[in-house]
């Protein structure tokens, strides 16, 4: 699934160069934000990426952090820009102060390429370190935004990455190994799921984000004793098999 922009190159040329000239006086310097948006659709774990301009190369949804504005609600702003939602789960995992992601080429080369000439106090020529964070969504209400770098927005399985920029093949990575951990830390995965599901649902689930299989009845147990789920009445079809249980998360402090 894919959103496609109908842009020109004159268009891209604009945006990058209006942004160019306006970032210095809007954003802190040095500092950015990279957010792995997960969403789970057809059984697949997936990650929403941005084509950078009309290349083949994708990178993360971010921003920067306005002078007057604090971390996090940066970071809630730039993912409403880019997805159109407004209720979205957010966590902070990790911080990127690579520095060999300051010296790649490849962004600057692009960038170079579109607006034909990168004037000497580019935003882009000093180094950034990034505070990275962790989003779960539904990816079918997502309606991504106009950004003057990126030409689509495209889900890709986290098992079939595209080209990358930066070290976010090693963000999302990381994004994932943390979600593995708060899957059973803080429960996380009805950020993920429908408000009803069957147990096989679930299970599909926990094995799209561990990557591994899981015995159908150990998975159950397991599942049941944390005491999390509330069960609801069979929902038949008329066909001769056995209708599954529907469940659903509890809410807060109901047992």
């Amino acid at each position: 699934m894919g959103y496609l922009k109908d842009i020109s190159d004159k268009e891209l040329r604009k945006g990058i160069v209006e942004f160019m000239e306006s970032a210095p006086d809007l954003y802190l310097p040095g500092v950015s934000i990279d957010s792995t948006i997960f969403g789970f659709h057809n059984n697949q774990l997936k990650v929403l990426l941005l084509r950078f301009g009309t290349s083949e190369y994708f990178v993360l949804p971010g921003g920067f952090i306005k002078k007057e504005e604090d971390l996090d609600d940066a970071a809630l702003r730039i993912l409403r820009e880019r997805t159109g939602l407004l209720d979205i789960y957010l966590e902070q995992f990790y911080t990127s102060g690579n520095l060999q992601r300051y010296k790649e080429s490849i962004p600057k080369e692009l960038v170079l390429k579109i607006i034909g000439k990168i004037p000497k106090s580019s935003w882009f020529e000093q180094r950034f370190i990034s505070v990275c964070y962790y989003a779960l969504v539904d990816d079918t209400k997502v309606n991504p935004q106009p950004e003057p770098f990126f030409s689509e927005f495209k889900w890709y399985d986290v098992t079939k990455l595209p080209k990358l920029l930066y070290d976010h093949k090693l963000i999302i990575k990381k994004a994932l190994d943390r979600l593995q951990t708060d899957l059973d830390a803080k429960l996380v995965g009805f950020n993920l799921m429908s408000e009803t599901f069957t147990m096989a649902e679930l299970q599909r689930l926990y094995e799209a984000v561990n990557q591994r299989k899981f015995v159908r009845t150990n998975f159950q147990r397991k599942i049941l004793s944390l005491n999390i789920l509330e069960r609801l009445e069979k929902q038949y079809s008329g066909k001769a098999h056995k209708a599954p249980y529907l469940y659903r998360f509890k809410k807060m402090g109901v047992s």
